[in-house]
């Protein structure tokens, strides 16, 4: 009767059956989705990540069931699948399978974002204050680099290192790109910590900048010029750029691609592509990635040991970068001509955008309501997006040198 009971609702059943480490962790997280989705929908984290992520976080602990030859699994993805034949069968099963091989473990997805973060992207932001916009970001990569040495001395192979600390460049399709040419063995759970401390810096990046600026600093007004450059100059920019970098880097030339591409089809004003990226491609990868996230959160898969040590570095990466990009801005602040600039835009140059940058105005409003930074913070984080890029690509081509 009881055996008849455990296949008649396998979700339940196969949890007196596995390790019972497994069986409580899955309530663990069906738990915490529970609650990545709910803070999602009251907008205490990014809902559109955190609300698919949520709930394909609960589906897949929930929905684990016997399959053949006495195996237990779910009918979602299996993400430690290699061998061809059997990765054939199983797209035909698991419904997330074909999303996961031709998007994921290619980095199409992360390039499909960064379609649509170069198409919002207006380097009329950078050009306001250009110098001020690289060293703002430049500070803020500060996390990136601290947190690959700390990873090297945890035990870490300098892939696996390298991998981890890009989530202090607080960019998620780098991070994948990152994980995925540096540390494959390591994808999911570097990308699961990734997107998870990313919606985190809306509640904790707000304490931050308050512990480090006081509130007078924060209010400071600052003049904006723009400078008058024509779109043909602009776009010529954006394409040289593009190509110099790629020339440099190739090894991220496909994220530098996808950005560049992006902003140069709007500075072309190329409406119907600039429609589709904007809202279309963003939207829908945004979508999948949240979802497909989620699904990868299966107890049995995440119960790696070093997860924990994962776990303590992003938020090391992510701090020390929050506290690099403000000293950035108390350095900018302190060699501007009359100390014209408010230090907070110095957290937008982590470049989880338009997110910091929204985090800097927002700061600077609460502490006095005429004070315009959006424009600066801006620039700041298109710059983080593109320093990011840079160190990504620098790690993946010197990091086989290391010994």
């Amino acid at each position: 009767m009881l055996q008849q009971l455990m296949y008649m609702f396998p979700g339940i059943g196969t949890m007196f059956v596995q390790d019972p480490v497994v069986a409580i962790s899955r309530i663990a997280f069906i738990a915490l989705g529970f609650l990545l989705a709910y803070m999602g929908f009251k907008r205490k984290l990014e809902p559109l990540i955190m609300v698919p992520m949520g709930l394909g976080m609960m589906c897949v602990n929930g929905g684990v069931m016997f399959l053949e030859a006495h195996k237990i699994g779910t009918l979602f993805l299996d993400p430690l699948i290699e061998d061809p034949s059997a990765l054939v069968n199983i797209m035909q099963i698991d419904f997330l399978q074909p999303i996961y091989n031709f998007t994921f473990t290619n980095s199409l997805v992360a390039c499909m974002l960064f379609f649509g973060i170069g198409s919002m992207a207006d380097i009329s932001f950078i050009l306001a204050r250009p110098w001020s916009s690289i060293i703002v970001a430049l500070f803020a990569e500060m996390g990136t680099f601290v947190t690959l040495v700390i990873g090297y001395y945890f035990g870490l192979t300098p892939g696996q290192a390298a991998a981890v600390a890009s989530i202090g460049g607080a960019d998620g399709p780098m991070v994948l790109f990152a994980s995925l040419v540096m540390a494959k063995e390591l994808f999911v759970p570097i990308s699961i910590i990734a997107y998870l401390y990313l919606s985190l810096t809306y509640a904790g990046y707000p304490y931050l900048i308050r512990w480090l600026v006081p509130e007078k600093y924060r209010g400071q007004e600052v003049e904006i010029d723009f400078p008058e450059v024509s779109s043909e100059a602009k776009f010529v920019f954006t394409i040289v750029i593009a190509a110099l970098l790629c020339l440099l880097l190739p090894v991220a030339a496909p994220l530098i691609l996808s950005f560049f591409l992006g902003v140069a089809i709007k500075e072309a004003e190329i409406e119907p592509y600039q429609e589709l990226l904007e809202k279309t491609i963003t939207y829908a990868s945004t979508l999948f990635l949240g979802l497909v996230l989620g699904v990868l959160c299966e107890a049995s898969t995440l119960l790696d040991p070093r997860v924990l040590i994962l776990l303590v570095l992003g938020i090391t990466a992510l701090g020390i970068s929050g506290v690099g990009g403000l000293l950035g801005g108390w350095v900018v602040w302190r060699f501007t001509k009359n100390h014209d600039f408010n230090p907070v835009i110095g957290v937008a140059g982590v470049s989880c955008m338009p997110s910091t940058a929204k985090l800097a105005q927002k700061a600077a409003f609460e502490a006095n309501p005429y004070a315009l930074i959006m424009p600066l913070a801006m620039g700041a984080s298109i710059c983080g997006v593109i320093v990011s890029a840079i160190a990504v690509g620098v790690f993946a081509s010197t990091i086989n040198l290391v010994p």
